[in-house]
């Protein structure tokens, strides 16, 4: 049964990492029902949704890489370091103030139900933009700040906090908003699992259920790659409408189950 629980953690792990519907959130709600889990095994599967997608966009990677006299492939490049900045930054400081993720769901519901919201409201409002590709300076602050933003609110979304923010303040095309999401995600999530694992070391944590943790790696790594690909497809036709509600209804429904007891 625990190498069941650590096959449904890494796939609701790959499915959420990179939907706007909160990974964060939803393997907390997850983690109440089939057992809570180590930040070593926190780290790995959220790993393995990182590796799909550097696999998906490995080819856009090494353009921007060997491209850099491009003055466009210059400019793409800084501003996805520059948002990886501000959010190793913030994110230390959040880490030096003794931050720490809250535990119960009701936080998580209420930042999925508001999410949603503030989802559709960003729909509406980015459906009157005049849509561009062009990712401004602007953008890439304004992303920085929503990723480490989405991870002091777990059921906020990486995702969905930095697609928006892309989209609202710049970059009215959501497949270049996605993109740019993505893409500055990529170093971010290496960056923090990097940094879990080095305290797990210093930590002396060595021992761990490597059967159980390869599972679990295997099937984020896969449901990720095929999340991610079906995700990119459906935008080219589709809002995140039905991301929005999926998030109000389930946020909802974890709502009335904290009211009534039955989870905490």
């Amino acid at each position: 049964m625990d190498y069941l629980n650590a096959l449904l953690l890494g796939v609701i792990e790959g499915i959420t990492e990179f939907l706007p519907i909160s990974s964060t959130g939803h393997l907390l709600i997850a983690e109440h029902w089939l057992g809570e889990r180590s930040e070593m095994f926190n780290v790995v599967i959220q790993a393995g949704a990182i590796l799909a997608v550097t696999v998906i966009y490995w080819q856009r990677i090494v353009q921007l890489f060997t491209g850099w006299r491009d003055p466009a492939s210059r400019s793409y490049l800084l501003k996805l370091i520059v948002a990886f900045l501000i959010t190793a930054v913030l994110g230390l400081i959040a880490k030096k103030m003794g931050f720490q993720l809250p535990t119960t769901i009701a936080p998580v519901a209420w930042a999925l139900v508001l999410g949603g919201i503030w989802m559709l409201a960003a729909e509406t409002i980015a459906a009157r933009k005049q849509p561009t590709t062009e990712v401004t300076w602007l953008v890439a602050v304004i992303v920085g700040i929503a990723q480490i933003a989405a991870g002091i609110f777990p059921g906020l979304s990486r995702s969905s906090s930095t697609i928006f923010a892309a989209l609202l303040f710049g970059t009215g095309d959501r497949a270049a908003a996605t993109e740019f999401a993505f893409l500055v995600g990529i170093p971010t999530m290496y960056a923090a699992s990097g940094y879990e694992l080095y305290n797990q070391y210093k930590l002396g944590v060595t021992e761990a259920d490597w059967t159980g943790l390869g599972i679990a790696f295997v099937a984020s790594t896969i449901t990720a790659f095929i999340a991610v690909k079906w995700l990119l497809g459906y935008i080219r036709s589709h809002r995140f409408t039905a991301f929005a509600i999926y998030r109000i209804i389930f946020g909802g429904i974890l709502l009335a189950l904290s009211a009534a007891g039955v989870v905490a």
